[in-house]
């Protein structure tokens, strides 16, 4: 599936429209639009999110589906996933910076192939023993990019620096005590869609 994410503006999302302030070093876009393109066979899809930080997380308040040249079914509609587009379309909307300067890239720009955020190497150097600051900064913004999708974030910490749930949570809780996740909330059980 193919996203392409615009302001609110219909400008093309870059790391400058991040604006709002979430944590203790990312800032995201207080709103977007996502267009996904084959979301099931023939329909294309919009989505407008603004960011709640009462809910700490986007919520989508609106969606569209197009066929392109065909119908739109309920069978066509059960492949539609709106997580999957959520997904896609946050990493563009979150900016961070690698050194100590002010952001200046898109988390969008560190995905890897097959979705990755981090690559496997800085993922292995993360979880190393001695670096925790490191491990931190990359707690804040996996959990960030997750829960501000509305998906599990301590799930994505696992599967994203391989590591047992019981260890991803407890980094997940120390970065919470930092002040490193304020302004981004998951609550468990809910839906991606809201």
């Amino acid at each position: 599936m193919k996203v392409d994410v615009y302001t609110l503006n219909g400008e093309k999302m870059t790391w400058r429209a991040a604006t709002q302030p979430v944590g203790t070093a990312l800032r995201i876009a207080p709103g977007f639009t996502a267009r996904a393109f084959d979301v099931a066979p023939g329909l294309d899809a919009q989505l407008e999110a603004n960011y709640s930080a009462d809910e700490g997380r986007y919520l989508i308040t609106k969606f569209e589906l197009v066929a392109d040249g065909g119908e739109i079914t309920h069978r066509a509609l059960r492949l539609v996933s709106i997580e999957s587009i959520m997904r896609a379309a946050a990493p563009h909307c979150i900016a961070l910076s690698l050194d100590d300067g002010p952001p200046n890239m898109s988390a969008h720009e560190l995905t890897t192939t097959e979705g990755r955020i981090l690559p496997t190497w800085l993922a292995a150097q993360v979880v190393a023993r001695g670096n925790r600051d490191e491990r931190m900064e990359a707690i804040e913004l996996l959990y960030g990019i997750a829960a501000l999708s509305g998906n599990p974030p301590v799930q994505a910490i696992k599967q994203e620096l391989g590591i047992p749930h019981r260890t991803a949570s407890d980094w997940t809780k120390k970065a919470r005590a930092e002040g490193r996740l304020a302004g981004m909330s998951y609550i468990v059980g809910r839906q991606a869609d809201g």
